[in-house]
């Protein structure tokens, strides 16, 4: 049995550092999980005034709907986490008894300058609180995104962090399947 994974990344750039570890993620999962990235392009700031959720919202919340768990890119603006991030999040907290993020798994990674997204990864986890999603306390995956850890590209190179995002993975996939009573 396969679990499935929805990939959020808050950057919205092609070349983001977040989206190499995403991607990164995609190429390496273990046996057992598939990943898929939730597209945030067309996602407008959420706004209980309209009145028809637009496609691209009900793409998102149906994706949400199927995913097993979730994984977090993180990036950090100005020490906090980025509005696309949020707004993917702020969406999905207004169904009926916030039940496709209620109780959900999640993993948080993500890349920034200094120390590599660690600010924005705590508002996160306490936006995750509220919300009553799960995160991974380890292992952490934190990447300075101008350290030479990526490529031009964005793609990430460094065999250290790549190894933790393996572990996040294993991490993930491993409390899913106890939470689905399934021997890891």
């Amino acid at each position: 049995m396969s679990i499935n994974v929805l990939a959020i990344c808050g950057s919205l750039r092609a070349k983001s550092t977040n989206r190499g570890l995403v991607r990164y993620a995609m190429a390496n999962s273990p046996d057992g999980m598939k990943i898929h990235l939730a597209d945030l392009m067309e996602v407008p700031f959420y706004n209980a005034d309209l009145g028809e959720k637009p496609a691209a919202v009900q793409t998102l919340l149906q994706q949400m709907a199927e995913a097993d768990a979730l994984l977090l890119a993180c990036p950090e603006y100005n020490y906090s986490l980025a509005p696309a991030l949020k707004n993917a999040l702020d969406w999905a907290s207004r169904e009926p008894d916030n039940h496709l993020l209620s109780g959900k798994p999640v993993a948080i990674m993500g890349s920034a300058a200094g120390m590599g997204s660690s600010r924005s990864q705590y508002h996160l986890r306490q936006v995750c609180v509220y919300l009553n999603l799960h995160p991974l306390n380890q292992p952490e995956v934190f990447a300075n995104a101008f350290s030479g850890a990526f490529d031009n590209d964005g793609d990430l190179t460094d065999d250290k962090i790549q190894a933790n995002v393996r572990k996040l993975l294993a991490a993930l996939l491993a409390w899913q399947q106890r939470l689905n009573g399934q021997k890891s």
